[in-house]
């Protein structure tokens, strides 16, 4: 039934009229209660009228970004030293959450592939070294990656920089592993100008460098932080928005050889060591690239719907860069070789702006990152890394009590001497393992290793008073984060505890497998380039 109100007004429909009045009313109901004013405040800037809906990442799929740096120092970033100039990572981490109580692999291959993976490196026989370039192995085929079950969720998966997780066959390579794009270089480490490896006189010598599957020729001469950076935003540049996308870059910095353009040079000249003003200029090279990859992200338009993580991959390296105060370095697994730089930045974040405490490794970003792309871990290993997000966004407790950071039978021939000790009916003591349990982690087997500092202010090398045959040690990381105290003797319940903990895990664990060398890799057999050969 329609009645006309006025002459020359239409007629309306008394239910649309009541329904339209009811909401005039909630309308001024609501904006005195003030949650009105508190909405529009959060939600406008001074500088645009747009309102910017809350979205929670389990509700929708962000773009993730996972930028690695390699041989990375706890102590080479600006907000742990002022000596390294780092705005670009400074401020990123500053907006977001930086990750102060978390956990890499001591070298490179074991870190990605407990990113690729979720799984500790015993449960597929990698736990011994990295991935040779003249060693048929790699991750196992059989293992499901972050990029696979991503792809299946719906995502657009590309990776720029260092593969290192093998390539004997091409099965093994990134194509094959569920990116749908490539660009960068397959071994451990190259020249950064010329793309070649090796940089001294040992190894099988070749070009490292590919986009999908075919060598690159005409690079020569292009520094790659600059050539990985300038890739990583063609790629974002060119994505189709229609889909989320994520984004692994993994940059060759820092790792050896010590090479930089002259122009990052400039900003130490006031250094004399030649190792620490190259490797500074590097680490400030590689600033400026994540920031050349944010922009790109920004411009494009995908920022405010976009995850970015920052981590190393393992501590820097004994002879260049500083893990200080932490104990050790690449290699080792004591602090300095295992605990990462590493932040998030997004507007998902619900809280901002804060250090987070939480215990987290790198396996974690598996199940993490699924969560937050909302996706699923179905069809996947049993995994060992936890979802983490909560404890990153909003600040929760992290699920993770308890970390293993390797078993590796084959370092315990390297003891210089061992007498044997009660625990052994446990766990052999001389094998070279760790483990964290709440505050407390206990190391065993030829550990070595002081401390390394090496700034302007102080360039020097700690050793420690340890004697040569020590195979123990039990530390409180908590009130002790430079492992400068053994408690072993202090508290044999507790290493009883850890060591039956460590047995647990090596009951788990499957046969290292390290196959002998085969010459078949000679780039020289293969049109002088690195690639799969079997």
């Amino acid at each position: 039934m329609a009645v006309k109100l006025h002459k020359g007004f239409p007629l309306l429909n008394i239910r649309t009229a009541f329904v339209s009045l009811i909401i005039v009313v909630l309308m001024m109901l609501w904006r005195t209660t003030g949650h009105y004013d508190s909405y529009f405040r959060r939600y406008t800037s001074k500088e645009s009228a747009r309102i910017y809906i809350p979205r929670h990442p389990t509700k929708g799929k962000p773009n993730i970004i996972f930028i690695l740096a390699d041989d990375y120092g706890w102590d080479d970033i600006g907000y742990h030293n002022l000596f390294i100039r780092t705005p670009n990572l400074d401020s990123l981490a500053s907006e977001g959450v930086k990750l102060e109580n978390y956990y890499v692999q001591p070298i490179c291959s074991p870190s990605r592939e407990q990113l690729m993976t979720g799984r500790y490196q015993i449960h597929y026989g990698l736990q011994h070294g990295v991935i040779r370039n003249d060693r048929p192995h790699g991750l196992p085929l059989d293992e499901v990656t972050l990029p696979q079950q991503l792809k299946k969720n719906g995502y657009s998966t590309y990776m720029v920089g260092k593969w290192h997780l093998g390539f004997c066959k091409k099965e093994y390579m990134p194509l094959h592993r569920g990116f749908d794009k490539f660009y960068g270089f397959l071994t451990g480490s190259e020249d950064y100008w010329t793309h070649r490896r090796p940089t001294n006189k040992k190894g099988y010598r070749g070009l490292d460098l590919r986009d999908q599957d075919t060598p690159v020729l005409d690079q020569n001469g292009t520094y790659s932080t600059h050539l990985f950076a300038q890739k990583a935003a063609e790629m974002i540049k060119k994505h189709e928005q229609t889909k989320p996308m994520f984004l692994y870059l993994s940059f060759q910095a820092v790792h050896g050889p010590l090479q930089v353009p002259e122009e990052y040079l400039k900003n130490y000249m006031d250094v004399r060591d030649p190792i620490m003003r190259t490797y500074a200029a590097q680490v400030t090279a590689m600033d400026e690239a994540v920031g050349n990859v944010t922009d790109a992200l920004k411009s494009g338009g995908l920022w405010d719907n976009t995850v970015l993580i920052f981590s190393t991959d393992n501590g820097a390296r004994e002879l260049a860069g500083s893990n200080w105060p932490l104990r050790g370095w690449k290699n080792t697994l004591w602090e300095g070789g295992v605990r990462a730089v590493g932040f998030v930045n997004s507007n998902l974040l619900e809280e901002k702006g804060r250090i987070s405490d939480a215990l987290i490794h790198i396996s974690d970003w598996f199940p993490t990152l699924l969560r937050i792309s909302n996706g699923s871990t179905s069809g996947t290993k049993p995994l060992d890394g936890f979802d983490v997000w909560d404890a990153i966004s909003i600040g929760k407790t992290s699920p993770r009590k308890e970390l293993l950071h390797n078993i590796d039978p084959f370092y315990d021939a390297q003891m210089i001497s061992y007498s044997a000790m009660p625990h052994d009916n446990i766990i052999n003591t001389s094998v070279y393992a760790a483990i964290r349990s709440a505050d407390w982690k206990l190391l065993t087997g030829y550990q070595g290793a002081g401390w390394m500092r090496r700034r302007p202010t102080y360039d020097g090398f700690e050793e420690s008073a340890d004697p040569p045959d020590k195979h123990l040690w039990l530390f409180n990381i908590r009130s002790d984060p430079q492992e400068r105290t053994d408690l072993s003797k202090i508290h044999p319940d507790i290493v009883q505890d850890l060591l039956e903990k460590l047995a647990r895990y090596n009951k788990t664990a499957v046969p290292i497998f390290w196959p002998d060398p085969d010459r078949r890799v000679n780039p020289q057999l293969h049109g002088d380039v690195f690639g799969p050969w079997l």
